[in-house]
């Protein structure tokens, strides 16, 4: 590392610590503060020593999350090696720039191929096995759609009960950030348990909103995309007014047809895509939508002056949706997430492979990491960075498998290139979970996944166990990210060593496991492949469950609640030129 770097990265850590130090009392005073102090009304005549400041001097943290957008959904060439899977440059331009400033990693996964679990796991840094929150809702009741999508049969596998809120005392990015005196925010599509987000660490929110927005029975975009940087925007101005640092998290919402997208990224995404129509334009286009919406958020992070001291994430919740993936489609190339197989609800690569770029100070520009990373670390990396780390250097928590106990790890060391002892180029540190290997649990049937599975990865190898089918599957991942060649046949006792780990993880954390329905179908449908000489049979029995309410759409219903709180009256939005933002979308506009 040279002297330059090293001084920025000394310089922040030191600015990080003492200003987290000097604020950490204030937490109750800034609460009060703000919640008499209305948004655009009368200022309050409480103050606080940092409020007499006029810019917080901790950093500020922006998290974007993108909705089904895999590895190569982008413009952005996420491993830099040739040949490239990424989209057209003119795509998401802007996205294509904060990877260029900053670090992008070519190995980041999230913890579950679909929506709830995933999105869990980001703001807790816990994994879905552990919350039991493996599916929001099971979908095709009892049966089990074929790979080709025309017939069913009855499913062979009975997937567990799920629960529909974040457990109690799990804390989020949104209470960890709150307790150093961060004013937090979540503006899109939560999904995260059926909880406002209010209720779960964040002081303002616009509902536990699910894939219908806050406008049920109308389409979110292109309208949402807009209104909640709008609100976002707000929200950043209004925390620097009161001297407080801020995180904000803009959750956005899925393009489910070209009618969502604005007439402009139809336009680039026909010409990125030939002949393509229909939803999948519709989710390319939504791309561009998303990318003209990172610009308006710079744009308003250096008018505010705090450019130079906010970390922005970039990170979506599982891989595109297209095709399958699981047992009949081993090996295949998918359209939608090239180079991987598979796709949203797979455990393929293509389902839980997915983009992640860093930007802020000390990170260096233009870096590709392959150091493996999760979506558990989100929450660790938020904390460490404002001076408070999660989990300290070569140490483990005393109970590390209690559910409450974060499992994900700090990319600080990655992020900055510092490690205790050790001067490491920034892109090759060290993450410390509680764990070595990263374990995926997906034990349900959704869109041509195959069946229930569980993967595992531990070097450069990753293991698949298919509970429908009653496969393991073995990849050199660091070869094969195709996974086109099983090695299960050839390597019994790594098989047998991830088999090992696997079982004592899930059994660890107590993870709800399929069971096999005794009712279903005793011959293997006919589209499936063969069992394998290492093949398992899986468990006949499973841990006990709490009751099911899987049930489409999200923030309604029964279940356990964590404590409702009352938000805070949300800070006035800056209206675009016209009464949905389409014009400020279609021109990209800045805040």
């Amino acid at each position: 590392m040279n002297c330059s770097l090293l001084a920025r990265v000394a310089f922040a850590s030191a600015t990080v610590f003492l200003a987290s130090s000097a604020l950490v009392g204030q937490d109750s005073s800034r609460k009060v503060a703000a919640k008499t102090s209305a948004p655009g009304g009368a200022k309050s005549e409480l103050k606080t020593a940092a409020q007499s400041q006029p810019l917080t001097r901790m950093p500020n943290f922006i998290f974007i999350q993108a909705e089904a957008t895999g590895w190569s959904s982008t413009s952005v060439d996420m491993d830099g090696k040739p040949p490239s899977h990424a989209r057209g440059p003119e795509l998401t331009p802007q996205l294509s720039k904060l990877a260029t400033e900053g670090m992008r990693f070519s190995d980041f996964y999230v913890t579950a191929p679909r929506c709830t679990p995933s999105r869990a796991s980001f703001v807790t840094g816990i994994s879905p096995a552990k919350m039991h929150i493996t599916y929001q809702s099971e979908g095709g009741a009892n049966r089990r759609e074929e790979a080709s999508g025309s017939s069913y049969n009855l499913m062979r596998m009975i997937p567990p009960e799920v629960e529909e809120y974040l457990p109690k005392g799990v804390k989020t990015t949104g209470d960890v950030l709150r307790e150093l005196g961060y004013g937090t925010a979540h503006y899109g599509k939560w999904h995260a348990g059926r909880a406002d987000p209010t209720a779960n660490g964040f002081d303002f929110s616009d509902g536990a909103n699910s894939n219908q927005g806050p406008e049920r029975g109308v389409a979110p975009n292109p309208k949402q995309c807009i209104e909640i940087v709008d609100k976002g925007i707000a929200f950043m101005r209004q925390q620097l007014k009161l001297g407080k640092p801020f995180f904000l998290q803009i959750s956005h919402y899925g393009f489910g047809a070209e009618a969502e997208a604005t007439p402009q990224s139809l336009e680039i995404a026909r010409a990125i895509a030939p002949g393509v129509s229909g939803k999948p334009l519709g989710a390319i286009a939504g791309q561009h939508d998303m990318d003209i919406q990172l610009g308006r958020l710079r744009a308003a992070l250096s008018e505010l002056g705090v450019a130079d001291n906010t970390y922005i994430f970039f990170s979506a919740d599982h891989g595109a949706q297209g095709g399958g993936g699981g047992v009949a489609r081993v090996g295949g190339r998918n359209a939608a997430n090239p180079p991987f197989a598979g796709a949203k609800g797979s455990v393929s690569e293509g389902g839980i492979r997915v983009p992640f770029i860093a930007f802020g100070p000390g990170i260096p520009a233009g870096v590709v990491s392959a150091v493996r990373a999760t979506s558990m670390d989100l929450l660790p990396t938020l904390r460490d960075l404002a001076g408070k780390p999660v989990h300290k250097q070569f140490e483990r928590p005393t109970e590390p498998d209690a559910q409450v106990s974060v499992e994900g790890g700090s990319l600080v060391p990655v992020l900055l290139g510092a490690t205790e002892g050790a001067g490491i180029k920034p892109g090759e540190g060290t993450v410390v979970r509680t764990r070595e290997e990263i374990v995926i649990h997906f034990p349900h049937y959704d869109l041509n996944n195959g069946g229930p599975a569980s993967a595992i990865y531990l070097g450069q190898f990753k293991l698949v166990r298919n509970y429908d089918a009653q496969t393991v599957r073995l990849y050199n991942i660091a070869s094969d990210c195709g996974e086109t060649t099983d090695l299960a046949a050839s390597m019994p006792e790594k098989v047998k060593e991830l088999e090992s780990k696997l079982d004592a993880y899930l059994t660890a954390v107590k993870a709800r496991m399929p069971v096999v329905n005794p009712e279903a179908t005793k011959v293997p449908p006919s589209n499936a492949q063969p069992s394998d000489p290492a093949g398992k049979v899986p468990p006949k029995s499973a841990s006990p469950g709490g009751k099911r309410r899987g049930v489409q759409g999200g923030g309604q219903g029964g279940g356990r609640r964590r404590q409702e709180q009352q938000p805070e009256q949300d800070p006035p939005v800056e209206k675009p030129s016209d009464a949905t933002g389409l014009v400020a979308l279609r021109e990209g506009g800045a805040a």
